[in-house]
């Protein structure tokens, strides 16, 4: 599975599609299964860290400083830029700085595994990144939208997020860890979930495209504006992300790394703050689902092709 996981990942996208065409009725049990399985993805994902490596990481001070100014010098630049197009369509524009403002902390160690990338170190930054635009996502919409949606924002599934998506399945991959170095059962469980690492995904994708592709579907003539944004986004942030690796010397798991947390966003967390949007403005939920969409592919594309851009071999000064 693991030598096919991108064509089975591209299968499972498919899949979900027809799932939530053939059976809409369906679309509220996706939805709601979309955090169990992705904290049972993370979980796994976990499970494959060294924590004995977690000091070592949480000392990188380049990389850490690395990521944050991709994600809050840079990335809104281009976000900035990218959404002149539709600032015409305050739904649209909502939307999409939502989720083109806020960096991804649950998926993208799932992604930057996959391609070889440091996932310890973005594992580290995740807590770091996920307060950074709880604090700094308020001050962008004031400048880019105004005052009146920001009093809008509920930061509770920020904080939700971070409990239910790493907090909690980082606590018990440590625990089973922890385990597995007295009990034959914690290393049945450890190679249990290892094996299961590329279904998992696989039904993470399905459930996300499944539950919202009805809501895309009857609403695509306004989304199909944005998927040119979204995906112009995902094409910058590849040399946007070399370059700004570059200068801290950073190795090739770090680049990856870093390519990958420019270019990933938080769209199943910042989902229940556009849900909650007044009635003008609820078009922005469904933008907000359309960028996971384009997101899912692109993110398969990264992985099959990251590291032929950045080789595993290459060479970088680390110090």
């Amino acid at each position: 599975m693991e030598r096919h996981q991108i064509a089975l990942y591209l299968v499972a996208i498919l899949a979900g599609g027809a799932i939530g065409f053939l059976a809409p009725g369906s679309a509220g049990v996706l939805e709601l299964s979309i955090n169990p399985v992705l904290g049972l993805l993370l979980y796994a994902t976990f499970l494959g860290i060294p924590f004995a490596s977690i000091g070592k990481a949480a000392r990188d001070v380049r990389f850490l400083v690395t990521v944050l100014v991709l994600n809050f010098a840079v990335v809104p630049l281009v976000v900035f830029g990218l959404t002149r197009f539709i600032a015409e369509d305050r739904a649209l524009l909502v939307g999409v700085l939502l989720v083109l403002l806020t960096p991804c902390i649950d998926y993208v160690i799932v992604f930057t595994g996959l391609a070889g990338g440091a996932s310890d170190r973005l594992l580290v930054a995740a807590p770091v990144l996920m307060v950074a635009q709880m604090l700094l996502l308020p001050v962008y919409l004031l400048v880019f939208v105004g005052p009146g949606l920001v009093a809008a924002i509920d930061p509770a599934p920020f904080v939700e997020a971070l409990i239910v998506l790493i907090i909690i399945p980082l606590a018990a991959a440590a625990g089973t860890q922890a385990l597995a170095r007295r009990s034959a059962l914690g290393r049945t469980v450890m190679a249990l979930m290892q094996l299961l690492m590329v279904p998992l995904m696989m039904a993470t994708l399905a459930v996300v495209v499944g539950s919202q592709i009805v809501g895309v579907g009857q609403e695509l003539s306004s989304l199909l504006a944005v998927v040119p944004l979204y995906a112009a986004f995902l094409l910058v942030m590849v040399p946007l992300g070399l370059l700004a690796a570059k200068p801290a010397g950073l190795d090739a798991a770090a680049t990856r790394a870093v390519v990958f947390s420019g270019a990933t966003r938080n769209s199943l967390v910042v989902l229940p703050l556009a849900l909650a949007l007044p009635g003008p403005l609820a078009l922005a939920a469904l933008v907000v689902v359309t960028q996971t969409l384009v997101e899912l592919i692109g993110m398969v594309l990264y992985v099959r092709f990251l590291p032929l851009i950045v080789p595993a071999a290459q060479h970088q000064r680390l110090t």
